[in-house]
């Protein structure tokens, strides 16, 4: 029988951890842009965000690029603002919606919930290059969304 060196089971240790920390953080570059796509709400707070009958008026925004604009709906009301972007650091600031009554109690609460999350919003991870966390200053998933390019 042949004796193997010492140095393969380093060698496919070294390997096999650097490929699990490869799998660490996002994957995704930070260059990646976040502009241009409508991203819709599919996770608020850690809860999931069901779609409505009209996509239209689901919570969503939109980052552009051209002018530092943020706009998009709450479910009932538009907001728009601007935002600042540099590395993973997001930033939206003067931010104003409509003021229109949503019929639908449950609607307004979760429109009311996804506006604060945006104004919590301190930086950001793209998970894939269609799915964008927003984080708070500690660190947290404030709101998840989906990119429909």
């Amino acid at each position: 029988m042949r004796s193997r060196p010492a140095a393969i089971p380093f060698f496919t240790a070294a390997l096999l951890a650097a490929a699990l920390t490869a799998g660490c953080g996002s994957g995704i570059p930070l260059d990646e842009p976040i502009e241009g796509p409508v991203w819709r709400l599919d996770q608020l707070g850690g809860e999931p965000v069901t779609p409505g009958s009209d996509p239209r008026r689901d919570p969503q925004v939109q980052f552009d690029r051209r002018n530092g604009r943020v706009s998009g709906s709450g479910g009932c009301n538009q907001l728009s603002g601007t935002f600042e972007r540099s590395g993973s650091t997001l930033k939206l600031s003067q931010l104003a919606s409509t003021r229109m009554a949503c019929t639908d109690p449950a609607l307004g609460t979760k429109e009311q919930q996804f506006f604060a999350a945006l104004q919590a919003t301190a930086s950001y991870r793209l998970q894939s290059p269609t799915r964008l966390a927003l984080l708070d200053a500690g660190g947290r998933t404030v709101a998840t969304l989906s990119a429909s390019r």
